[in-house]
């Protein structure tokens, strides 16, 4: 934002000026007005987008139900879209940052590892992610979602598997070791294809993540309540 300082604009009137700034203040992401909802971000594929049922099933969308029987003042945009991988992720989070992130729930890589994309590769567009979110809200939480391939896809499986751990713990971050623990591999809680969760296996999905999301919620809800 660059300043003119002719006189003209000095003679504008007091009131001119307070209402420039504060318009300049209530744009700044960094000082979001006390009673502005925060945001929680789920970024990733099919499994957070609810392939195959109504959005209402998905576990973002049951995530926003937790958080509002809490009675805390968090929004969660269900940023998954069927089909994503890392890279695709990657091109969207700039989208994404338009709004306020305080807390970005990373659930990318499982289409990466059925496409047998180099673990590589995943790894380093996971940490872009990350760092593109860091970069512009330095106070974001993240919590990286892990997936696990099988093992009869051999040495690659492992490589995949250790990939998610290693990435939460160089960035500090929450990890869910493994969002489909308890889902994955049950015929019942799978739809026809056995990829994806009918509605009774997003709600485990939803439970696995706010195994780890509460905890971080409750602490920024203790903060933003004391800061009042």
């Amino acid at each position: 934002m660059r300043f003119v300082t002719n006189r003209t604009c000095f003679r504008r009137s007091w009131p001119g000026w307070i209402a420039l700034v504060l318009i300049c203040v209530c744009r700044s992401p960094l000082l979001a007005a006390g009673n502005e909802p925060g945001t929680v971000v789920v970024l990733g594929d099919s499994l957070a987008a609810g392939y195959g049922l109504d959005p209402t099933e998905s576990y973002p969308a049951i995530l926003q139900k937790r958080i509002k029987e809490a009675g805390w003042n968090f929004n969660v945009v269900n940023a998954g879209v069927s089909g994503d991988t890392s890279a695709g992720g990657l091109r969207r989070v700039e989208w994404l940052l338009k709004r306020r992130i305080d807390v970005l729930v990373l659930a990318l890589g499982g289409n990466d590892g059925l496409r047998g994309i180099p673990v590589e590769s995943m790894k380093a567009n996971l940490q872009r992610i990350i760092d593109r979110v860091k970069k512009s809200y330095p106070q974001a939480q993240i919590v990286v979602a892990g997936m696990k391939m099988p093992p009869s896809m051999g040495p690659y499986a492992a490589q995949f598997n250790a990939v998610f751990p290693a990435v939460a713990k160089v960035n500090h971050a929450a990890l869910v070791p493994f969002l489909l623990e308890g889902v994955g591999g049950k015929l019942e809680l799978n739809q026809q294809d056995q990829i994806h969760p009918t509605a009774e296996g997003q709600k485990i999905l939803a439970a696995n993540v706010w195994k780890v999301l509460r905890p971080l919620l409750e602490i920024q809800n203790a903060k933003n309540a004391n800061a009042h």
